[in-house]
């Protein structure tokens, strides 16, 4: 008697959003006693978006969203679950994801968040593909959407040139056990002994926002860019080996890397150890910064459209975030 058929899962369709306003690095010479070389040099980066006062994640999501549908040729109402990475939800509570299915009207769908920070588009990812591989899920919605401008101190002028806001979706929905373009594996690890190189110290039940804890900054993230450096290199390079590895393939036979955007000179440190050509790694660092969750669907997103990524190729997703996590996810477009 035949096994039954595992179902499997793939991407169908992209979007992306940023918000109107740019701040450039010449924009913030005006605010911090930084340079748009010394921030060029060390970073790559050379602007970021900046959400509006009343612009929420929820909101940036909901475009994402749109767009992501369309490109698949699918509805809200086809939807039957809900997923956003992100550490700047609307509000503490409900959900981020919550106000997005209001707002996009997908009333069958069920949503949650993630805290994985940097990590959490992929970390979701994960979940989708686990979900519909256990088959209660058709159609899941994924995302990462973050407001990182408010939480960012903006006096700190180590920490200020890297953050922006932004937010990406990636509709993933099951497929045929053997279909080739689908997710392959993906791969997580978190060492929460590494809380400390990057986190906010206010603004939860251990430590409330305080009329002084909002003059110290105390709301806003902290952290120690030389430690996550080291880490994230080492780590991102591991965990691609590792998910190529799981498949019995190589660096040779991948087509595009797409790390997390956080800083130019990681991606590059990375490349560097995997043996991996520059121009095969998908980057919009430059362009948007740190955008937390928001990095790896938006880098996709705009490849995807630009006509950069084709059908078949392989593609490998690896991220790390505040916690400390980490992951990757290998996929064939």
């Amino acid at each position: 008697m035949a096994s039954e058929l595992v179902p499997q899962s793939r991407i169908l369709g992209v979007g992306a959003y940023a918000p109107a306003r740019v701040l450039t690095n010449a924009d913030l010479e005006k605010m911090v006693e930084t340079s748009d070389a010394w921030i060029t040099e060390r970073t790559g980066i050379k602007q970021r978006h900046i959400a509006r006062d009343d612009e929420t994640a929820s909101d940036m999501a909901l475009v994402a969203a749109r767009r992501a549908l369309e490109t698949a040729g699918l509805s809200p109402s086809d939807l039957d679950m809900i997923i956003v990475g992100t550490i700047s939800g609307d509000v503490p509570m409900p959900a981020c994801a919550a106000y997005l299915q209001h707002k996009l009207g997908a009333k069958r769908a069920y949503a949650f968040d993630i805290n994985a920070a940097c990590s959490g588009f992929v970390y979701a990812l994960s979940i989708a593909d686990s979900f519909i591989k256990a088959g209660t899920v058709k159609t899941s919605l994924v995302l990462g959407s973050e407001v990182l401008s408010p939480i960012t101190n903006w006096d700190d002028r180590t920490s200020c040139i890297l953050f922006g806001d932004g937010s990406g979706a990636a509709v993933v929905e099951r497929t045929e056990e053997n279909n080739s373009r689908r997710i392959l594996s993906h791969h997580m690890r978190s060492e929460g002994d590494l809380w400390e190189v990057l986190y906010i110290p206010a603004g939860g039940t251990a430590v409330p926002v305080t009329p002084e804890k909002l003059l110290s900054h105390d709301n806003t993230m902290r952290m120690k860019g030389k430690e996550i450096f080291k880490v994230a290199v080492k780590t991102l390079a591991d965990f691609a080996t590792q998910a190529l590895a799981a498949n019995g393939l190589t660096v040779k036979d991948l087509d595009w890397f797409v790390p997390h955007q956080a800083n130019l000179r990681i991606i590059e440190a990375v490349a560097k150890r995997m043996d991996f050509p520059m121009e095969r790694v998908l980057t919009n660092v430059e362009r948007y910064g740190n955008t937390s969750a928001a990095t790896v669907p938006t880098v996709l997103d705009e490849a995807v459209r630009s006509g950069k990524v084709k059908p078949g190729q392989t593609l490998l997703m690896d991220v790390f975030g505040a916690g400390l996590t980490y992951g990757s996810l290998l996929m064939r477009w």
